[in-house]
């Protein structure tokens, strides 16, 4: 079956559960989206919340997939709230659940993004990969570059601090 994306879909109390809830699987599945071992809903919700505000109240948008009638995938498209950087995006919290992983579903979900991204007029993306899972050569097979490192900019976890890498898809 295949997965179907709908940019900012109504915000309505199901899927906010729904977010928390694939948000919650795929950090306990050790998926880099903002937070760092087991965590429950109730720890994922007041951020998910705060971010989804972000995507309804302001300039940021949600990109949701579903197969079927389950949401499987979504991520974030973030204005960078900088006049000089109106030419380009930041995509965050991309995921992808963990049980659908490896069907192409996180290469479709990149994929819509960027044709979201040329509708609007951006000519790149931006994201940050947290180091130590390989999952920078996911977005270099998709055509991103690594065009930066910070050093130890993430810490998860005692004695664990993690390069935070920049990469950078041209649109044009």
């Amino acid at each position: 079956m295949g997965i179907r994306f709908v940019l900012d879909p109504p915000l309505t109390p199901e899927l906010r559960d729904e977010i928390v809830g694939l948000w919650t699987v795929v950090t306990n599945a050790g998926g880099a989206v903002g937070f760092v071992g087991q965590v429950t809903e109730d720890d994922i919700r007041p951020f998910a919340l705060a971010t989804l505000g972000a995507a309804y109240e302001g300039p940021d948008q949600l990109l949701v997939g579903y197969q079927g009638d389950e949401l499987i995938a979504l991520l974030f498209l973030t204005d960078n709230r900088f006049h000089l950087k109106t030419h380009w995006c930041v995509l965050k919290r991309v995921m992808v659940h963990p049980d659908r992983q490896g069907y192409g579903y996180g290469q479709a979900l990149l994929r819509e993004a960027e044709q979201v991204a040329r509708e609007a007029g951006w000519e790149a993306l931006h994201l940050t990969v947290r180091d130590g899972r390989g999952v920078e050569e996911f977005y270099r097979r998709l055509g991103y570059r690594e065009v930066g490192r910070l050093p130890g900019a993430l810490r998860v976890g005692p004695g664990d601090d993690r390069d935070e890498i920049q990469m950078w898809l041209p649109l044009t």
